[in-house]
Order: C-alpha cells, then structure tokens, then sequence
C-alpha cells in the first residue's frame, strides 16, 4: 500500500484554531476554490513517514518545522488506496516567502507543450469551519482529529503530544513511523 505523510500547522489566534492550508496548483485546480485546498503532504519513499512529512513540508511551503516538535495527528486510508499519515505542529508562520517546487505538465493536454507548474501557488490561514469548506474532502479527518485532540488537552490544560516511541503506533505503523 503507497503511503503518503504530511504536516498539519495549526496556530491560536483571537481564541480560534487556524490551519494552514496550500491551494494546489496547475490548471486544472486553477479556477477550484471549495475542494482545492490541502495539507501539504507526499508520498513516502524509502525513509521514515516522519521525514517524508517534513520533506514535503518544505517542498510544498518552503518552510521549516523541528522533528522534535511534531505531534502524531493520526491515518487515514484514502478512496485511492493510499494510507496517508499525519502530523501537527502549533506554529505561527508569516507566509509571505511561501512558494513550492514545480513540476512539469503538457498543456493545453495534446499539444506537445511542456509547462511548468508549481505544486502549490497559494497559501492561507483558515478557520477550521472554513478549513472544512475548503480543503479535499479525505482531509477532513485530520480537521476533526486536530480538533478533537486540542479540545482534550485544553480541559486537561496540557498540549497534545504522542511519544514516537508509542508502542501503538509503532504496531500499527511498523518501526518506520518516527
């Protein structure tokens, strides 16, 4: 089974959670707002899903977060298959230097014109009401998780964390989890 991990960086601002999500770019999600929107993530290759998480992290923000501070979110099969692994971190970026890598697409499809696209073209702050309106529907499980999650630890008032060394995760996950 492919698998693919990612980040999911969340800030508090004025008492409200905030995402960060990517609007996928290309053309044909050029013109799509509602769907078009997603956490940076990526396949899993030979490496831990960790360090795939924070590779594609900066590949598709050109941002930096530290290994030790990520939190295991939870996984997700996708309707393609794919067992999608994910990742917090409560951090509050200025997203002005944000771009990603590009990646090449003949276009307009048939033509023998090669174009060059980025993975990503916009980046943005959302609440997590909106966060659902606007992001990939098999996305919304990391949302809800997040939320559930940071609502438990603020009754306890501690913050969130789950150990790599989590003996469920490494079962269920094998010891390429952290």
């Amino acid at each position: 089974m492919k698998r693919s991990a990612g980040v999911l960086v969340y800030r508090k601002k004025e008492n409200q959670l905030e995402v960060l999500l990517c609007h996928m770019g290309g053309p044909y999600w050029k013109e799509i707002d509602l769907g078009g929107w997603s956490l940076p993530k990526g396949e899993a290759f030979h490496e831990k899903v960790i360090d795939t998480a924070l590779r594609e992290f900066h590949e598709e923000t050109n941002l930096s977060v530290p290994k030790e501070e990520l939190q295991f979110l939870g996984s997700k099969k996708q309707s393609n298959r794919k067992l999608v692994i994910m990742f917090a971190i409560e951090k509050d970026f200025d997203l002005t230097d944000t771009h990603s890598n590009t990646f090449q697409k003949e276009w307009p499809k048939g033509s023998g014109i090669m174009c060059e696209f980025p993975e990503m073209d916009r980046y943005e702050w959302f609440s997590l009401d909106e966060a659902q309106k606007k992001i990939l529907k098999g996305q919304i499980y990391f949302l809800e998780k997040l939320k559930e999650k940071t609502q438990k630890s603020k009754k306890m008032n501690i913050g969130f964390r789950i150990t790599k060394n989590s003996e469920k995760n490494r079962s269920k996950y094998g010891n390429n989890v952290c």
